[in-house]
């Protein structure tokens, strides 16, 4: 069984357990993945399956050789490919779908995505400096991050916090768990947050 599915994240909301608790989630829908290729120790040196997400509309608007891609496999061009390790590649077949099903509540994933980009930001958004005293006598610098050297090694040392770009970065978040499965819908609910905006791809995986 493939360890992961792509989905997008739909948006968060809250449910209540049985116990009649608040859980915040956030709502992916997860699938259906096409198998597209089959990757094989014997020709790639490793077992794979490469599986597609969200259909890319119109064939015509993909060129010829990510077309044929899919031709092959027999399935309609997708906006998202990635690859899964699997442990058996002879249980699938090219065209397969890879669907929601795979997991159920209770199980504990792993979910990869991109986090928000905020652009150009100082040290006090982008790393949580507190700032410099804004009381009587102190004239300007508010927000400035202070001293960035010394005077031995005559350089700004290697990992020094400082202003400049944040998000917009691969980032992983492990072992949240899974509230509810709805397989009509190829919806996942997962409990906490996940990186990323509304509409953004996530790598579903499951928990090692």
């Amino acid at each position: 069984m493939a360890i992961g599915i792509i989905g997008k994240k739909i948006g968060m909301t809250q449910i209540f357990d049985v116990k009649g608790h608040l859980v915040p989630v956030t709502v992916i829908q997860a699938g259906p993945c096409p198998v597209v290729q089959k990757k094989t120790v014997n020709n790639d040196g490793y077992a794979a399956v490469q599986i597609g997400f969200e259909e890319a509309g119109k064939s015509k608007s993909a060129n010829k050789p990510y077309s044929g891609h899919f031709k092959s496999a027999d399935v309609k061009p997708s906006r998202m490919l990635r690859e899964f390790d699997v442990d058996n590649i002879e249980e699938y077949e090219l065209g397969q779908e890879i669907k929601v099903d795979m997991f159920k509540p209770a199980d504990k994933v792993t979910i990869t995505g991109i986090s928000k980009g905020r652009g150009f930001a100082g040290v006090i958004k982008r790393h949580g400096f507190s700032g410099k005293s804004q009381s009587h006598g102190t004239h300007e610098g508010y927000r400035h991050g202070g001293s960035i050297g010394c005077r031995v090694p005559k350089r700004t040392i290697k990992g020094r916090k400082m202003p400049g770009r944040m998000g917009n970065q691969k980032f992983t978040v492990k072992n949240l768990k899974i509230v509810l499965v709805d397989k009509k819908n190829h919806l996942l609910l997962v409990k906490g947050a996940v990186p990323g905006w509304k509409g953004g791809f996530l790598l579903v995986r499951k928990a090692q």
